[in-house]
This record gives structure tokens, C-alpha cells and sequence, in this order.
């Protein structure tokens, strides 16, 4: 069983608490219809936070500039730190991977976003490969963008440069994940219920084709699938899958709403989830146990407001790269 790294305190986890705040700017097209900010990702080295404003729009932001931004004192110190840090990585790259902030304009509204990095040893999974379009090094980072029109954008993090555009999906690509390894595969999942599995190292290529099957709508994919019923109350499931033989381990029971995102800390001994019912729990997926629970309404809705419309949906949640703060995004503003 995985276990906390040595610089957690896991008894400090339970007072966890908000550390800022950040809105979207005002928009000309002031409508509900692609204002939507549908999901945040950290960067694995912890250099970027990156979040969906509505309009087509992602914001690369550095984290260290967040942290900077936020008037906690504690946070202060904690941007000191992560500066610091951040500053010893960047003395070791080259000026062109230096953080800086970035806005991608996606081309339709953007539902999913993930960071990616390459480890250079990590070969493609197609063996047969003479030639590529793009060479992954140790200094590329990659942002993948799942859309509402049903395609996959790679950008590169760095440049903003688009990379790659998949587009075997039908409807709407609801998250995507890298795989954490180096390898850059890419799972997909899509409201044309299907997963899909792609290798970037192979240009992109398509290598497993999953079709989801029954009533249940696909939201996210993390290893971990966040699935909804068809009721607007109940118990809503989080299933965890064996992506080696493509099978279930366990059911997760605890939501009473849709659960439309999820992620695993990096360290993978906690599953975060978000859900409609207004909460984020943090699981023991090995045994699972919720841990904790995070609100974005106080005193929390009971089951009968929390199955339904109730103006705080948790849309999105990501851990960051060191596991001590967990972000989410939810229709509280």
C-alpha cells in the first residue's frame, strides 16, 4: 500500500484550507453559454497551474506567481519556498523554459486539461517507428486540451505552439490524463462513451480503442473513473480500473451527485474527487475509505439538495505536484 512522503504531515490534512482566489477576467460575450470554467491541472514539476475561463480560453499561469498573488501569510511563505525552488530548476534549464504566463486560445470550449512531460528513455509503444514529426526531449512539457466539439489539442507549454490535433472522438472529450511515467500516453474519455488510449511519441497514433457500454455517462478518467447514474439521486460511483488488463478493481460509494472529475495525489496514496453535490472527497482508494471532505457550500446541503440543482457544483479538482494543496473549480464563481 502506497503511504505519505516523509514532508507530510497527514494529521494537517483535515484543516486544510483555501489559499486564494482566482476569477476570470470580464468578458465581452457576457452570456452563460461558454463562460464556463470547467477544469484546473498542475504541471508534475509544479512550474504551471493551468485553468479554463470560458470563451475558448486557457490561462497558464506559473504557480509561483499564484502563490505570490495570495495575501495569506502562510501562503507567502509558501511562495517563498516554491520561488526558490522553482529558481533552482530554472538555473539548470535553458532561458526558453523559463515559467511565464501564457492565454491559448483552444479554437471551442475547453473540458479537460492535463500536463505531460517526456522522459527520453521512455520509448513509443509502437516499436516499428522510423520517423516523427515532433522529438520529445527532456525539456519538453505538453498541454493537452479536450474539447467540446469532440478533439484533442497538444500544445507545447513553453511556446504555445500547437502540436497536435486528434480528432477520432464524436462528442465531447470530458478529461484526459497522461500517463505518469514519462511515456506520454494519453487516456481520453468522451461523452461518445468510449475511452481512448494515445501514443504522442508515435505522432499521436490511436493504440486502445475502449466502448463504454449501458446508461452510465462518462466524465473523467484518471485510472479512476467518475461515473453518473441516471437519477438525479443516489449513490454515484468512482471505478477503479487495471489499465494493463483494462478491468475493474473496486466501486467507490459516497457522492450523492454526478462525480464529473477526479485525480490521484502524485504520490498515488489518495484519490481526490468532485462532485455535484457540492464536495471534494479524498479517498483511501486501496481500502476505499473517505479521508476527508472539502464543501463549497457550509453547512453542507443534505442528500435531497445535494442530488439536484443547488448552484455550487464542483466541476473540476487537481492535486499539486508536491501533494500538500488540492485546487477546485465550481459554479460558486
Amino acid at each position: 500500500m502506497a503511504s505519505f512522503p516523509l514532508s507530510v504531515n497527514e494529521k494537517l490534512i483535515a484543516r486544510a484550507r483555501a489559499v486564494g482566489e482566482l476569477l476570470a477576467p470580464t468578458s465581452p460575450f457576457d452570456k452563460k453559454c461558454g463562460r464556463e470554467n470547467w477544469t484546473v491541472a498542475f504541471a508534475p514539476d509544479g512550474s504551471y497551474f493551468a485553468w479554463s475561463q470560458g470563451h475558448r480560453i486557457v490561462k497558464l499561469v506559473p504557480w509561483s506567481q499564484c502563490l505570490t498573488n495570495f495575501l495569506l501569510h502562510s501562503t507567502k511563505n509558501a511562495a517563498n519556498s516554491a520561488s526558490t525552488r522553482l529558481s533552482r530548476q530554472n538555473s539548470d534549464s535553458s532561458q526558453r523554459n523559463k515559467p511565464c504566463e501564457h492565454i491559448i486560445d483552444c479554437g471551442d470550449i475547453v473540458w479537460s486539461l492535463a500536463f505531460g512531460s517526456s522522459v527520453p528513455e521512455k520509448q513509443s509503444r509502437c516499436v516499428n517507428i522510423e520517423w516523427h514529426r515532433f522529438k520529445f526531449g527532456q525539456e519538453q512539457l505538453l498541454l493537452a486540451t479536450g474539447l467540446n466539439n469532440g478533439r484533442i489539442k497538444i500544445w507545447d507549454v513553453y511556446t504555445g505552439k500547437l502540436l497536435l490535433n486528434l480528432m477520432d472522438h464524436t462528442e465531447v472529450v470530458r478529461d484526459v490524463t497522461f500517463a505518469p511515467d514519462g511515456s506520454l500516453l494519453l487516456v481520453s474519455a468522451s461523452r461518445d462513451k468510449t475511452l481512448r488510449v494515445w501514443d504522442l511519441k508515435d505522432d499521436g497514433m490511436l493504440s486502445v480503442h475502449l466502448k463504454r457500454t449501458g446508461e452510465t455517462r462518462g466524465y473523467s478518467l484518471l485510472i479512476a473513473d467518475s461515473t453518473g447514474g441516471g437519477s438525479n439521486i443516489g449513490v454515484i460511483e468512482v471505478f477503479l480500473w487495471d489499465m494493463d488488463k483494462y478491468s475493474m478493481i473496486r466501486k467507490l460509494e459516497g457522492h450523492h451527485n454526478d462525480v464529473v472529475a477526479c485525480e490521484f495525489s502524485p504520490d498515488g496514496a489518495l484519490l481526490a474527487t468532485a462532485s455535484y453535490d457540492t464536495r471534494v472527497y479524498v479517498w483511501d482508494p486501496y481500502v476505499g475509505v473517505i479521508l476527508m471532505e472539502f464543501g463549497h457550500l457550509f453547512p453542507p446541503p443534505t442528500p435531497i439538495f445535494a442530488g439536484g440543482a443547488n448552484d455550487r457544483w464542483v466541476r473540476s479538482v487537481s492535486f499539486s505536484h508536491d501533494g500538500l494543496h488540492i485546487a477546485s473549480l465550481a459554479d460558486d464563481k
